[in-house]
């Protein structure tokens, strides 16, 4: 009986230590400003979600863990989670990265002496000559005899050209569809509370709700942007998708 029971506090005891929970916050610049496409991300799971327009973004974890934060021009961030953050959003500030201005060289300066600074400041007369002869030189019309066909060469003619037709798209929603699951991972949707069987019933109802795809579905491509784009339009709905069918 004894034994059935340590199983049973240690079972418990498990479950909540590796509980998931969802991470909510925001980033911003030095001066306040929200940044959009920061990439977050969670070291221990290395889940990877991108900032909304409004750098808002969401996350699963726990208290222990450490978030990375990382966008072009900005340092990079770490943040450790707290048993407070779980309740409460986290608030993360960048900043801009240094840029490095390229050394500009002074050889030589004005001393007062015309004739030493003029030997310094004025190019020598056969610089000034070759530049002289250069621009006449550019400046002529060139001899149509020069780029005529040669004898028994073969010249393409001149004409309005052919219509292919329209192109047709490499991918479908379908097959986009199932590149996102490959490429976010069901963990992804299950951590969404999104239940497997639902996981492609999900996808086509973000993608409903106005995703821009032309260019996805043309080349057969998503880049890592897009699917940026796609992890900011589920935060947008899966609160929607959520709630009962009469309040969608």
């Amino acid at each position: 009986m004894k034994f059935k029971l340590y199983f049973f506090f240690s079972f418990i005891l498990f479950i909540n230590i590796h509980a998931q929970d969802y991470i909510f916050g925001k980033v911003t610049s030095e001066d306040n400003a929200e940044i959009p496409d920061v990439t977050v991300i969670n070291i221990r799971t290395d889940e990877r979600v991108g900032t909304n327009r409004d750098g808002h973004f969401m996350i699963s974890g726990r208290a222990g863990d450490e978030l990375r934060f990382v966008r072009n021009g900005y340092e990079r961030a770490n943040q450790k989670v707290t048993k407070e953050n779980i309740g409460a959003p986290i608030n993360v500030t960048l900043t801009r990265a240094a840029t490095l201005i390229a050394e500009v060289e002074i050889k030589k300066g004005i001393t007062g002496d015309i004739t030493i600074d003029s030997k310094n400041l004025n190019e020598p007369k056969k610089v000034q000559k070759l530049k002289s002869d250069l621009a006449l030189y550019m400046s002529q019309k060139s001899d149509p005899r020069v780029l005529a066909a040669r004898p028994g060469e073969f010249v393409q003619p001149k004409g309005q050209g052919f219509s292919i037709g329209k192109v047709k798209n490499k991918w479908d929603d379908l097959d986009f569809a199932n590149y996102l699951t490959y490429a976010l991972g069901e963990k992804y949707f299950t951590d969404l509370k999104i239940d497997r069987s639902l996981m492609q019933h999900f996808i086509y109802y973000v993608l409903a709700g106005g995703f821009e795809r032309k260019n996805i579905l043309k080349y057969g491509f998503c880049s890592d942007a897009d699917l940026m784009r796609f992890q900011r339009a589920v935060l947008i709905r899966v609160s929607s998708y959520r709630a009962p069918q009469t309040q969608r």
